[in-house]
């Protein structure tokens, strides 16, 4: 799951410049996304989940790691660019919802990038989801989603990166 958590916490490094929606509301008068979906981060987001997605891989074929999932180029572009289009459609709903940004929506702001992901791969890969996420992998991914979020977002808060720590 690294190349698909990695790219939320890379998005908000790099973010920053033109909105996604390019400011433009709905006919509710809400932004679509809201000014902290650029698309200077969703790509920085997306080519860092990438590039660790493919660290992964070196290392699991370099030093036989085999707990390590069989990623391949597809399988972890798939997962990055899955996880900030979860984020994406988790904005676009808290916005419907009325919710501001940086605003705390439970278990939606943990999950996101999970369901996008999987989401994603599903439609295009389900080969790969299917021989790599197991039950006891899944209830990993489902207990340790919140705490490392949790914890990425207090450092991201402290660091100056993010305007809330959650």
């Amino acid at each position: 799951m690294v190349p698909a958590y990695l790219p939320n916490s890379a998005a908000a490094v790099f973010g920053g410049g033109t909105p996604i929606d390019f400011g433009k509301a709905l006919g509710d008068g809400r932004r679509i996304f809201g000014n902290g979906k650029t698309y200077r981060g969703f790509f920085g987001g997306v080519l860092c989940g990438i590039l660790i997605g493919l660290v992964e891989i070196w290392a699991r074929s370099a030093f036989g790691l085999t707990f390590l999932p069989e990623q391949t180029l597809l399988s972890v572009t798939l997962l990055a660019a899955g996880a900030l289009l979860g984020d994406l459609a988790k904005s676009f709903l808290k916005r419907r919802l009325g919710k501001e940004r940086g605003e705390s929506w439970f278990l939606a702001d943990q999950y996101d990038l999970v369901v996008g992901s999987f989401v994603l791969i599903l439609l295009i890969y389900p080969q790969w989801l299917f021989e790599n996420i197991t039950l006891p992998v899944a209830v990993w991914i489902v207990v340790m989603t919140p705490l490392l979020h949790r914890v990425v977002n207090i450092i991201g808060y402290y660091i100056g990166v993010k305007e809330v720590p959650w």
